[in-house]
């Protein structure tokens, strides 16, 4: 293989693991898991677990039908490509889909309506003694 096929070989290979690590990350924010995410778009487990990472390439059909069950546009994946830099999510970004995929884990509404009423209140801010404004 001559160093320029390589090249090429090498570019598209960070393309498919871009979108794959786009994928995984807007699967992740709406508290997805892998399985479910499959079953949606009809593939195994094993085929988008290696979509993520980028191991197979995702063909624009099943693409197209990723981003609408994912809820976003298919330039959603390529967002990115081209800067240098990869993602690295802050701390309060990754807590924030922590509590994102947790919460939507609780299935008791009153439970979901209570933590709710739990953030606002501590996101109201303090006054000078100490108590909320």
């Amino acid at each position: 293989m001559t160093a320029q096929k390589a090249a090429r070989r090498h570019r598209a290979q960070d393309a498919d693991r871009h979108v794959g690590a786009r994928l995984r990350e807007r699967r992740i924010m709406l508290g997805m898991t892998q399985h479910q995410l499959a079953e949606l778009v009809g593939v195994t487990y094993q085929q988008e677990h290696k979509y993520e990472k980028g191991i197979n390439r995702i063909a624009a059909g099943r693409l197209y039908e990723m981003a609408r069950v994912l809820g976003v546009e298919v330039s959603h994946f390529y967002e990115g490509l081209q800067s240098d830099r990869s993602f690295a999510p802050t701390t309060q970004q990754r807590l924030l889909l922590e509590l994102t995929r947790n919460f939507v884990n609780i299935t008791n509404q009153r439970h979901r309506e209570a933590l709710a009423t739990l953030a606002r209140a501590l996101a109201e801010p303090e006054s000078k003694d100490g108590l909320a404004a």
